[in-house]
């Protein structure tokens, strides 16, 4: 079986397997306890954070253990919010944790805006700095996008946003930790949302970057761990998971050997006039979309075949049409026929040739199915 939805979720480490073992079954202990063995892990905990803000290129602010993703992007959002004559600003392109959110913020009485997604699939910023004006309360625009792999300027995001108002600018960053080049200190970002699990650490642990605490507010009550920001004993093994994973990636190193397979499965692709691909930045996500052939359909064949990719984001399945590509000016035709093809930086080239074949011999038989 060759796995080509790591945009989903990533295959955990077994160092980090080990580490989360550790942590569950040796030093177990509950790190809000009082005597000698809670307080080592609390401090176990402290350097986890440490780690995480030094991998972020953060000289300065903090870092909150939180569920998921999910979790931190509803706390930096709801979080931030204060009551007053505030308006929301959100890019189209964002997923579902973030751009659901915002609709709520929209149904619960709130003035939110959405800025367009340009051809290329990054955001529309002259539209995002017409949208923003000293009322904004927070933007949120998302780094890499789950869909299509395409990056955001987001140092150029913080100077529009920053250079109109005094925004908190909060930016989902899950596609984009431990997969491309880049250091907080350069942006002017507020709040930033990573995931375990899509840089092979453990499912049900993230972490919200904060520079500034005074500008959120917690949206669980409870005992007060993390420092009153998110109540609930902390999940101590997958954090620790989390940052062993994190410490031991290379993202450079990384980076340079998965653009090699997304080139060769671009490639083998692009033999075949049929075949549209979205260029993007990051060269872990491939969007592409193979003409006459429904996506789900290709999705399920290549399932019998042994390759794993999926049709988009897994949080939305279940859902029909798809959001971002809509909002790129797509046609129909090409979203029903799009498919998400992911990498993660140790496959083998042997493994991305084969599958780029066994997908374009699948999408061919299917279309002439379709004949």
């Amino acid at each position: 079986m060759i796995y080509l939805d790591n945009a989903a979720t990533t295959k955990m480490f077994e160092g980090a397997v080990g580490e989360y073992k550790k942590f569950a079954c040796d030093l177990f202990y509950n790190p809000s306890a009082f005597y000698r063995e809670g307080v080592e892990v609390s401090k176990f905990l402290n350097k986890a954070r440490n780690s995480i803000l030094n991998k972020l290129g953060a000289s300065q602010g903090n870092i909150i253990f939180t569920s998921g993703a999910t979790e931190s992007n509803n706390l930096a959002i709801f979080g931030s919010k204060r009551n007053g004559n505030w308006n929301y600003v959100f890019s189209m392109g964002e997923h579902p944790s973030v751009y659901n959110v915002a609709r709520e913020l929209e149904r619960l009485g709130n003035k939110v805006s959405f800025v367009r997604l340009q051809e290329n699939g990054e955001v529309d910023y002259d539209q995002l700095e017409n949208l923003v004006n000293e009322k904004t309360r927070l933007v949120s625009v998302m780094h890499v996008s789950n869909e299509t792999g395409v990056v955001n300027d987001i140092k150029k995001v913080c100077e529009i946003v920053k250079g109109k108002s005094n925004s908190l600018i909060h930016v989902d960053g899950v596609q984009a930790f431990n997969k491309i080049v880049f250091s907080l200190d350069d942006f002017d970002v507020d709040f930033y949302t990573i995931s375990a699990h899509k840089f092979h650490g453990p499912k049900g642990v993230s972490a919200l970057y904060v520079k500034n605490k005074n500008d959120l507010k917690n949206i669980v009550f409870g005992g007060g761990q993390e420092e009153n920001y998110r109540s609930g004993t902390e999940n101590v093994g997958a954090i620790m998971a989390m940052a062993w994973a994190s410490e031991n990636i290379n993202v450079k190193t990384n980076f340079e050997k998965t653009m090699r397979l997304k080139a060769i499965m671009e490639n083998i692709l692009s033999t075949d006039n049929k075949i549209q691909i979205v260029k993007s930045q990051s060269p872990y996500i491939l969007s592409v979309s193979y003409e006459g052939v429904n996506g789900e359909t290709l999705a399920r064949a290549l399932q019998d075949e042994g390759v794993l990719i999926s049709t988009g984001s897994a949080c939305s399945t279940k859902k029909a049409g798809n959001r971002i590509l809509e909002n790129m000016g797509f046609d129909k035709n090409r979203i029903v026929s799009s498919v998400r093809i992911s990498f993660n930086a140790y496959m083998s080239e042997e493994e991305v040739k084969d599958a780029g074949k066994i997908i374009l011999n699948c999408a061919k038989k299917l279309a002439q199915l379709k004949v």
